[in-house]
This record gives C-alpha cells, structure tokens and sequence, in this order.
C-alpha cells in the first residue's frame, strides 16, 4: 500500500501533480492482480477504495483549500485512465466520485455548507458519492422525460420515494445526489442529496452485467425516506434544464473516455506479450514476425495515438478556460470509446480461440469496453445532435 496523503493534502505545488501518477500505478498493480477474481464473482472491490482513501486519490479532485488534492480535469482524466487500465469496475465508480466534486468546486448552485461537508468527509476516509439519475421507466434522463422518483415536502423534511437503475457503486457510496422531481403544483425537478443507509432505502443486487461487473451498479430503491429540507442541491422548473450542466457533461465525457482507453490499453499490452511469446511450430518464429501482425499492432498504435491527443488536449483545453461545446465533448467520447472498441477487437483478431478464452485477460477488457458503446452520451444521441447543429435544425 503506498501512503502519499502529505504530498496530496497540501496546495498545489508546480510539482504536485507528477507523486500522484507513480501513487495510482502502484495502486494500479495490485488492482489489476484482483480483477479477474472481482470480475468472476461479480464482487465489490472494497478494499480498492481503502487503499484509494490510503493514498489521498480519493479526494483527488477536492479543493487544496479544504485539505483534498486539487487536481484538475487533466491530471484527474490521468488517473482514471490508469486505474481503468488496472480495474476499469474501479476507475468508473472513482470517476462518477471524481465528478461530483469538481462539479461542486465550479458550481454555485451547491449549498457551500453541504459541498464543504463532503470535501471533509472525502479528506477524512471512505465516503463516495455519485448521482443517481436512471430509473427503469424513464431511462437516461439525458434523452428528456420527467423522473418517476419524487421528493415531498413537508414540515420535518424531505421525503423521498423512488427506484433508481444503474446506481454505480451503490455497496460503497455514502451520499447519493438524487435526480428527481417535487410535488407541487408547479413542480420543479433536479438534485437532491440524500444520505445512503437512511430508514426506506434498500439496495436491490440487481447487476449482472456482461461488462463492469465488479462495478456495484445495483438498484436503489427510496420508500418515503425522509432527509433535510437544507439538502436541496439545484431543483428547478423542468424548462430550465433545456441546457446541460455544460461542466458535469464535459468532465464526464472526458472521464469516461479516459475509462475505456485505459481498457484497451490494456488489451494492447497484453496482446504485444502474446505475439512475441507465441510461437507456433509450423511457423519457427514468434508471432511478431509476420507482417500481419505487426501492421494490425500498428493500427492499434494509431488509434491509441489518436486516443492520447483528445483526451489531453480536451482536458487541458477545459482546464484553461478554453470555450467548448457539449457537442464537441460527446463527440470525444465517441471518437475514443469507438476506437478503444476496434482496438480489442483488433487484438481478438490476432489470438484466435486465445483471445475469448476465459483464462485469458482479452476476453475480460473485451466486455468490458463494449459497455463504452452504450454508456451516456449514446453514438446515436451524439450524432443526431451534431447532425442538427450543423444543418441548423
């Protein structure tokens, strides 16, 4: 276990950032020696996020003012992609933490009090929280749609009943930012936080998934769960959200594109130690020799290339202020999750019966980086929305 909390719970310094790579890939190493055991059993890494809270990376994206690491999206994307490299189940519950926080940083519609609460506690130990949006009516609310999921007002608090689908770390979080809608009668619709364990919540094991399976990402089911009027995060009239929190939306295209290169960059090695190792007795020579090979490696090469340069260049441009736009970021996210999809599948197409099997790795990031295909923003929404801005619809 390596311990960096002082270099990471102090203000930035000019060389901060670089004891925070050497820390995640040393943790790295010995998430990637449990993956497969995690995968097989559909079971929670725990212990990951000990060490994660060990290291200080789990209030990575934490303000330096309040005692967390103060990194930015860049070194925070750098982060991701290794841990998704190792135990992309880890990386994407990690992620949706590390959002949450730099959104609070940059957002004036959480309540100081409550942001500032949570840095402290994320400082402190293990506490997670994610957003919990999708429900099984509904689905992404991203596609539109007013959630099922209802928050009452009353005089003690608020009381919340509802059933959330694809609750990404639910095992381990601590607070939930809840994506609902008000009873009144003009309702409005937005975040609510919510405090996990209260009396009416249950976590429902419901995740059984092809991909990501060590993710957690159960039901969370509210009946009448009552937490405090103050916890109200960003609750507005439903026309108010024509435009996405361009913040939330960037960074989690960033992050997420960060999970699913990491995948294939672990194909590729895997894959590069195949070739060079295998060695038929038809052939004399180790796969690497044939031409074959090494121009299907150096297609990979470039698609990882490519990988590299947007996931950085889009961070740093957010990092600086730079103007983006929510369309150009969805389609980072599609550009690299699509190439780190053929990236796989190239290497499959080198192993044969090897590459599926499940005593090999290949098999494992090969689910695992389908699931990029269907995690928000979907291709089609990402496509359908390019195509109407550019012919001005």
């Amino acid at each position: 276990m390596v311990n960096v909390q002082g270099s990471l719970r102090k203000p930035p310094a000019a060389d901060a950032a670089p004891s925070v790579i050497p820390c995640a890939r040393l943790l790295a190493s010995e998430f990637a020696a449990r993956a497969a055991q995690h995968d097989r059993d559909a079971s929670f890494p725990f212990e990951n996020f000990t060490q994660l809270a060990d290291a200080g990376l789990l209030a990575l994206t934490v303000s330096a003012a309040l005692g967390g690491g103060g990194a930015n999206a860049s070194e925070a994307a750098r982060v991701i992609n290794i841990i998704g490299k190792a135990d992309p189940s880890t990386a994407l519950v990690l992620s949706m933490h590390y959002i949450q926080h730099l959104v609070m940083a940059r957002s004036a519609r959480w309540p100081g009090r409550l942001s500032r609460k949570l840095a402290r506690e994320t400082v402190e130990g293990v506490s997670l929280i994610n957003a919990l949006r999708v429900e099984p009516d509904l689905g992404s609310p991203s596609r539109g749609g007013l959630p099922a999921t209802t928050a009452r007002k009353t005089e003690t608090g608020w009381r919340l009943s509802g059933r959330k689908i694809y609750s990404t770390g639910a095992p381990i979080l601590k607070w939930y930012a809840v994506w609902a809608k008000t009873d009144e009668p003009d309702v409005r619709v937005g975040l609510f936080l919510v405090p996990a364990g209260l009396p009416g919540t249950r976590i429902v094991e419901t995740w059984d998934h092809l991909g990501l399976r060590a993710s957690g990402s159960h039901d969370v089911v509210f009946d009448d769960v009552v937490f405090p009027l103050d916890h109200e995060i960003d609750v507005r009239k439903p026309d108010e959200w024509g435009i996405p929190d361009f913040t939330q939306a960037t960074i989690h295209a960033i992050f997420v594109a960060a999970i699913y290169d990491g995948i294939a960059r672990a194909a590729r090695d895997w894959l590069v130690e195949f070739l060079k190792s295998r060695v038929p007795s038809n052939l004399g020579a180790s796969l690497a020799t044939l031409p074959r090979a090494q121009e299907i490696v150096g297609r990979i090469e470039a698609r990882l290339a490519v990988n590299a340069r947007l996931i950085e260049s889009f961070a740093g441009d957010f990092d600086d202020g730079v103007e983006l736009s929510a369309s150009e970021s969805n389609i980072i996210k599609l550009t690299v999750t699509n190439n780190a999809v053929a990236v796989v599948e190239d290497a499959l197409s080198l192993t044969s019966n090897h590459g599926l099997t499940r005593a090999n790795p290949l098999e494992r990031h090969y689910r695992d980086v389908l699931c990029g295909r269907v995690h928000t923003p979907q291709d089609d929404a990402t496509r359908l929305n390019a195509g109407r801005l550019a012919l001005g619809i």
